[in-house]
């Protein structure tokens, strides 16, 4: 079984906020490697709420074989 890597857990993790949140714009700042393989992805993006930008944080928890196991977020 191939092993995954910090860029796809990049990717899977965008992709992940772009659907979710309907922005275009995704910031990573931090990849953390777990010891169980998988990887915890941090950064923020652009949401707009009520008509006004805000950012919002994200955390976003990616086991070994590239599944979502948790994402949390919240405004700046």
């Amino acid at each position: 079984m191939p092993q995954l890597s910090k860029e796809s857990a990049k990717v899977i993790v965008v992709d992940f906020v772009r659907k979710h949140k309907n922005t275009n714009k995704v910031d990573v700042a931090m990849i953390e490697a777990k010891d169980d393989g998988g990887f915890i992805v941090r950064g923020t993006c652009p949401i707009s709420l009520e008509g006004h930008p805000w950012a919002e944080k994200f955390e976003v928890v990616v086991d070994a074989k590239g599944k979502i196991r948790s994402a949390f977020a919240n405004l700046l």
